[in-house]
């Protein structure tokens, strides 16, 4: 799916290209002057008409001058580009430069990363040394945050069954990894360790430390990412897996469990 979106995207980003090249290039060429011979305002000097000398008589007729045939073509270096060719040009380039940068930031957009960083499978480090440090002393959970998968990764010892994310593969090894963007409006939501969940400071959505709704405008829990265990016991998140769960009817966690952070 994603080698078609970028192929369409590349045509589409060409067919533009050409469509403007082709119009700027149509009004170039509809200005009097660039067909050979045709008479050009800017580049054309008409000699002036001498009145009747005296001489001939003033009974005289003079014959009549052809304007066209006694002009004068002026050459392209002196008259150089007309006001009309240059904004054409101008304006060729600017949408050239546009659809350029468009292209160019869509493709990376689009683009799949094939190992590493947000968007594909990371690895979040020995499962053993992050269960660790999710425990403090007093029991408290103290979630692991992990840049590069812009996740929490918080333990999970209890029965999934009757969850919003029964038989998901959300689990494994005894945690989970929940992705740190609010389901509301997409702000990055902190951890509150007196309360032992999650608050947003931007619109008060607080979710416990499984992830799961509490209150506030969020229409759903926390999204969490697929995560598994390699046979190294490396912590693996797949980031392209995003797994979107109901707020959830039966709760996994206590919250809260002291003063809120917001």
């Amino acid at each position: 799916m994603t080698t078609v979106l970028v192929i369409a995207f590349v045509a589409i980003a060409a067919v533009l290209a050409a469509a403007v090249f082709a119009i700027a290039y149509r009004r170039g060429r509809g200005i009097p002057g660039d067909v050979p011979g045709a008479p050009r305002r800017p580049g054309v000097q008409r000699d002036v008409l001498a009145a009747p000398s005296a001489a001939a008589g003033a009974d005289d007729e003079a014959e009549p001058i052809d304007p066209l045939e006694a002009r004068t073509e002026v050459g392209v270096d002196e008259y150089n580009v007309t006001r009309r060719q240059f904004f054409n040009r101008a304006i060729y380039g600017v949408f050239g430069l546009f659809l350029a940068n468009f292209g160019l930031a869509g493709l990376s957009y689009m683009w799949p990363k094939l190992s590493g960083g947000f968007g594909s499978k990371v690895n979040a480090g020995p499962l053993d040394s992050i269960v660790t440090q999710l425990i403090a002393d007093d029991g408290r959970i103290v979630p692991l945050f992990i840049p590069s998968a812009q996740a929490y990764v918080v333990p999970f010892a209890g029965d999934p069954a009757g969850s919003s994310f029964e038989d998901l593969p959300v689990i494994a090894g005894g945690v989970m990894a929940l992705w740190q963007k609010c389901v509301h409006l997409g702000c990055r939501v902190p951890e509150c360790d007196s309360s032992q969940g999650f608050e947003c400071p931007c619109h008060g959505s607080k979710y416990n430390y499984h992830g799961e709704y509490e209150s506030g405008p969020a229409p759903r829990n926390l999204d969490r990412f697929a995560v598994t265990v390699t046979d190294g016991g490396e912590l693996v998140i797949d980031t392209s897996q995003v797994i979107q769960t109901a707020r959830s009817a039966t709760k996994t966690a206590e919250y809260p469990q002291g003063p809120s952070c917001i």
